[in-house]
């Protein structure tokens, strides 16, 4: 793009965009913005380091939680909308398998699927896909009237609020060829990506393996809703809400078995609790970590 001018002197455009949180280039790639996130979690658990040593200082529990209410929420911001590629997703990796060993004080001869499973804190990529279902879940049960994402569902997508405002992204693809026109938010991606969703039919199509036994998404309302619509009650919603989100918290211990298979002699399964002997000493849980690893 050319410069623009104004009293005299030259502003040139620049190469990267911040908005909100979100760093966006011109080809709408996602790795300068996670390259950021990472630094920025670097900085922070180079920090946060220094304040103990491997064999001391606050206990493992602590360390979970500084980690998963700290680290994670920096280094993963806006991944429920962005998707980090193969690049960042080794380095985010990298990284995280630094935090895993600092939190359980393991030794570095520990295989990085047993590491996360002792340390309760799930692989990124399962991690990534955990948050965009959750976005995906709370686009498909927000009120169409107050959400303007909510408001652009495909027609088929099964809602209990019948309002949908005009897409003009569909009305524009009809007379195209099949080859152009977008697929169908339940159709899955060929291979090779012939034929895309559009960006809110990407979104739709994750809570397809949550629509399993529900007629309707149910409705997540800050308030009353008007008299006269038919809606189920408030309370009624919000268990019906809970249902396809225990369902997403399944699917993340499901994803993570299958993203990091342990070996043979590990049997003990994926949680995203801390175990009780992490309330001991930093020393003596590191001891039990090793122990369960077999590696002490």
């Amino acid at each position: 793009m050319a410069p623009i001018e104004l009293e005299g002197q030259l502003f040139h455009p620049s190469n990267v965009v911040r908005w909100l949180g979100y760093w966006f280039t011109p080809a709408l790639t996602t790795t300068h913005h996670f390259r950021h996130r990472l630094s920025l979690a670097q900085a922070i658990f180079s920090f946060v380091k220094r304040l103990f040593s491997p064999g001391a200082g606050i206990r493992p529990f602590l360390c979970y939680r500084i980690t998963n209410g700290l680290l994670l929420l920096i280094l993963t911001y806006r991944a429920d909308l962005l998707t980090p590629n193969t690049s960042a997703l080794r380095s985010m990796h990298s990284f995280w398998h630094r935090v895993q060993r600092w939190t359980t004080n393991n030794f570095f001869s520990t295989p990085t699927s047993i590491l996360s499973r002792e340390a309760c804190l799930s692989p990124i990529i399962s991690y990534c896909r955990y948050k965009r279902q959750l976005a995906a879940l709370r686009i498909a049960c927000a009120p169409p009237t107050g959400n303007p994402v909510s408001a652009r569902l495909p027609p088929s997508f099964p809602s209990l609020y019948a309002f949908r405002a005009q897409d003009s992204s569909r009305h524009l693809t009809r007379a195209l060829s099949s080859v152009y026109h977008p697929l169908s938010w339940r159709m899955e991606v060929p291979s090779p990506p012939l034929r895309k969703h559009l960006p809110v039919d990407v979104l739709v199509h994750l809570t397809l393996p949550l629509q399993e036994g529900l007629t309707g998404f149910a409705l997540v309302l800050h308030a009353p809703p008007p008299p006269g619509t038919q809606i189920p009650p408030l309370e009624l919603m919000r268990k019906t809400y809970w249902a396809p989100r225990n369902r997403v918290m399944n699917m993340l211990l499901q994803d993570w078995a299958a993203d990091a298979p342990t070996p043979p002699y590990y049997e003990y399964p994926p949680s995203l609790s801390p175990h009780p002997f992490m309330g001991l000493g930093k020393f003596v849980a590191g001891r039990i970590h090793q122990m369960r690893a077999e590696k002490s």
